[in-house]
């Protein structure tokens, strides 16, 4: 009986998996620059490499996809209602300040109850079926989505629009950096955002600034003449209150979103930035490392009227603009800057050790804006704790 042998050149090589030989580090590197969390989600189900790698991510972007209001929730019979943000702002004869008392909170109090999640994979069973079932979505809040991610470093959570209802042409746009309560707010607002004629040609806005921050000329942006002093109609015809109505109501949606972040930020001990802004980039609210560790040590205080940070007494400076005509063609007529600092804190120089504060809140083209509006004579206004 012969015995046949096996040439050993002949038999099949187990195959190679190149992907496996990638080293752990560079996946991290991979997965940090998704960072979108529900694409990490899908991630998670490739492999159980992956799906042990994902916790480790230290880069994490949170995309909200729906509001829902317990308002509406409780009357209709759909529990997965979406409060639109066309609804918000709809009708028009109500009052501003009603709309910010009534609506502008609103969305914000059930921000972290709901956002959209991957959709349910089906349950196999029937037939060895397996898939994801496309007609069904369930919500879970931020603090849900992130409990799975151990070493979150940067985070970044943006709403589905601006939470301030303005009409169109309308320009408004806000900085604030919290600690435990707020630390500075910025706000850039325009009555109107139009675009030059290219046939007038740009007159650079040329303002001779004087020890106390402001004066000199003004060159084509508000008529000759114009020593950047507030003309005396900005106070008779509704500019004034439109100001203070846009500074209460950024200061209010910076306060909501202050308040939401607690839960995120005492359960993520390595945050050390945290980023919440919306995808209109109407508002941003930052907290850099020490101000989320401020944070973590000394609680906030609540507002007793909502679910908000307790806003405490500022010190605000405004600089103001009948017409502001930027250097890419546009024009920004009743240009307003706003600064503010809790009053307890020292005072900090617009132009300091750390450059221009400011100006640094916002891009382009609001950041020339902004320094042009630096230029010019600078109010003084205080408010009270709300």
């Amino acid at each position: 009986m012969s015995v046949t042998k096996l040439d050993p050149t002949k038999i099949a090589p187990e195959p190679i998996d190149h992907f496996d030989q990638i080293p752990d580090l560079i996946l991290l590197l991979i997965f940090n620059k998704i960072g979108d969390v529900k694409a990490l989600g899908r991630c998670c189900v490739v492999s159980k490499r992956f799906y042990s790698l994902i916790p480790q991510v230290d880069f994490v972007v949170v995309r909200v996809d729906c509001v829902i209001s317990d308002d509406d929730t409780s009357s209709s019979n759909n529990p997965g209602f979406s409060l639109s943000n066309s609804s918000i702002g709809s009708d028009k004869s109500r009052s501003v300040l009603k709309y910010i008392v009534s609506n502008l909170l609103k969305p914000f109090q059930n921000f972290t109850q709901f956002i959209s999640n991957l959709p349910n994979k089906r349950s196999s069973g029937n037939d060895g079926d397996e898939g994801f079932d496309q007609g069904s979505v369930t919500h879970h809040s931020p603090t849900q989505v992130l409990r799975n991610f151990e070493e979150i470093k940067f985070l970044r959570i943006e709403l589905p629009s601006g939470e301030l209802g303005i009409d169109a042409g309308v320009l408004l746009k806000w900085r604030a950096d919290f600690g435990s309560t707020l630390d500075s707010c910025v706000i850039l607002g325009a009555a109107s955002v139009t675009r030059r004629d290219p046939k007038d040609g740009y007159v650079p806005d040329f303002v001779e600034c004087s020890g106390n921050g402001g004066g000199g000329n003004d060159n084509g942006n508000g008529g000759d003449g114009d020593s950047g002093s507030i003309p005396e109609s900005f106070y008779t015809n509704g500019g004034l209150k439109l100001r203070v109505v846009w500074t209460i109501s950024s200061l209010i949606a910076a306060s909501a979103r202050h308040y939401l972040l607690q839960p995120i930020i005492a359960e993520h001990k390595t945050l050390s930035s945290l980023v919440l802004t919306d995808a209109d980039g109407q508002g941003v609210l930052c907290m850099n490392k020490e101000q989320l560790e401020e944070l973590r040590v000394k609680p906030l205080s609540a507002s007793s009227a909502s679910k908000r940070t307790l806003v405490p007494a500022l010190n605000m400076r405004l600089w103001y603009a009948p017409q502001l005509d930027l250097p890419d063609g546009t024009v920004l007529k009743g240009a307003t800057l706003v600064a503010i600092r809790p009053s307890d804190q020292p005072k900090k120089e617009v132009v300091g050790g750390d450059g221009n504060w400011v100006a640094s809140a916002f891009e382009e083209p609001c950041l020339t804006a902004a320094k042009m509006l630096l230029k010019r004579r600078t109010y003084c206004l205080e408010m009270n704790s709300f």
